[in-house]
C-alpha cells in the first residue's frame, strides 16, 4: 500500500505521516526532503518558492517511486504538497488499487479560530527556519486552492473544521480497519 498525503503548507501532512509511520511502521518519503536535496545539490535551478514548477519537476520522480514501491509490494507513505490535482491520470488499474490518497485541508472558519495554534505547532515534526510568510490570508488561500483543485479532480478532501487531532485520529482508525 502506498499512501499519498497532500495539502497546503501547515495543514498537518508531516504530522499525519509521522503518526502513520509510528502506527503502521510504514516508511515515509517527504517530498520536501527530495526537493531540498535536489536544490541544495545543484541538480535544479528551482528554488523553494517555485511551487508550480516544483510540482512539474518533482512529480515524475515521485510517481516512479510510487510505482516501484507497488511493483515491489512495499508499503510507503509519501507526503508533500507537490502532488498534482490530476495525479490519477499517471496510474493505470495495476497501480490505483494500491494507492490511498489523503488531502488535508482546513476550513476558513477553522483557520480563523485556530491560526495561533496552527502557527504554534508549525515546527512540531520538522523545524521551520522562517515561517514569516504564513499569514491567515495566505493559509486560507492555499487551503482553498487545494480544496478546489482536488475536488474538481473528483478527490475526497479530509476537511478539518473543528478538532485537528480528532480528525487525524479518526483517519488513523479508519486506516486500521481497512
Amino acid at each position: 500500500m502506498v499512501i499519498l498525503i497532500t495539502g497546503a503548507s501547515h495543514s498537518g501532512k508531516t504530522f499525519l505521516a509521522q503518526r502513520m509511520l509510528e502506527k503502521f511502521k510504514y516508511p515515509y518519503l517527504s517530498i520536501d526532503h527530495l526537493k531540498m536535496g535536489l536544490i541544495r545539490s545543484g541538480k535544479t535551478a528551482l528554488t523553494p518558492l517555485d511551487d508550480a514548477a516544483l510540482t512539474d519537476y518533482l512529480w515524475p520522480i515521485v510517481r516512479e517511486i510510487v510505482m516501484t514501491a507497488i511493483e515491489n509490494r512495499q508499503n510507503l507513505i509519501v507526503e508533500g504538497c507537490y502532488i498534482p490535482f490530476d495525479w490519477r491520470r499517471d496510474f493505470d488499474d495495476r497501480y490505483l488499487p494500491s494507492i490511498r490518497f489523503v488531502c488535508l485541508a482546513f476550513s476558513d472558519a477553522y483557520i480563523d479560530k485556530h491560526f495561533a495554534e496552527i502557527k504554534k505547532h508549525a515546527s512540531d515534526i520538522e523545524s521551520r527556519l522562517d515561517d514569516s510568510d504564513c499569514t491567515i490570508e495566505r493559509l486560507k488561500a492555499d487551503n482553498r486552492t487545494f480544496r478546489e483543485g482536488f475536488e474538481q479532480s473528483g478527490e475526497h478532501i479530509l476537511l478539518i473544521e473543528s478538532d485537528f487531532l480528532l480528525t487525524v485520529d479518526s483517519l488513523l482508525e479508519e486506516e486500521t480497519t481497512r
